[in-house]
């Protein structure tokens, strides 16, 4: 029997690593540089065709997280109904991919109306200024707002990989169980 699940754990490593570092390039790479195209009127314009190129690799990257979770899942059913702790951190990391990739919609609904704006007149892709439409100007803020609580919900799925990688040592495995086990002896 091969109990290794290395295609399923790189799915969902590397795909959360992907929707992290891409969602904080984009916003301190490209909506940061968005400020500096000359054109004020081009702004929007410009960061807006660069989160659509982006956006079909972030979906794959998304896609590859939650396959590759759901593989994991299927893989360490049983530590996850059996090993405490594991069943919190698992249900917490779905909260935070449920969450994440709410953020993640939304934030691509905004930029789609932003870029049917076409030339809109701003500090940046997503800083208005005096001279932007109010509607353009709102979702500018939302989504200025929404390019860090990505990133954050995306840090925190990635470190709790990383604390379900250390439940799975053999001394935390058994301390896991025995303490479940003792909990539910104690009823």
């Amino acid at each position: 029997m091969n109990d290794r699940n290395t295609l399923v754990r790189t799915l969902h490593d590397v795909g959360g690593a992907v929707w992290l570092g891409g969602s904080l390039m984009g916003a301190v790479g490209l909506n940061g540089a968005s400020r500096n195209v000359s054109d004020t009127d081009e702004r929007v314009r410009v960061a807006s065709a660069g989160w659509a190129r982006w956006a079909p690799f972030s979906a794959a990257a998304i896609g590859a997280h939650v396959i590759g979770g759901i593989g994991l899942l299927v893989a360490n059913r049983g530590r996850v109904k059996g090993q405490s702790g594991v069943t919190a951190n698992t249900a917490v990391k779905t909260a935070l991919t449920v969450a994440a990739i709410a953020t993640t919609a939304y934030s691509g609904l905004l930029g789609a109306k932003l870029a049917k704006a076409g030339r809109v007149h701003a500090e940046g892709g997503v800083v208005p200024d005096s001279e932007t439409p109010t509607g353009i100007a709102a979702s500018q803020q939302a989504l200025r707002n929404l390019q860090w609580v990505t990133p954050v919900l995306t840090a925190a799925i990635v470190a709790l990989g990383s604390q379900q990688g250390e439940q799975q040592r053999p001394g935390q495995m058994l301390g896991g169980f025995t303490t479940r086990v003792a909990r539910f002896a104690g009823r």
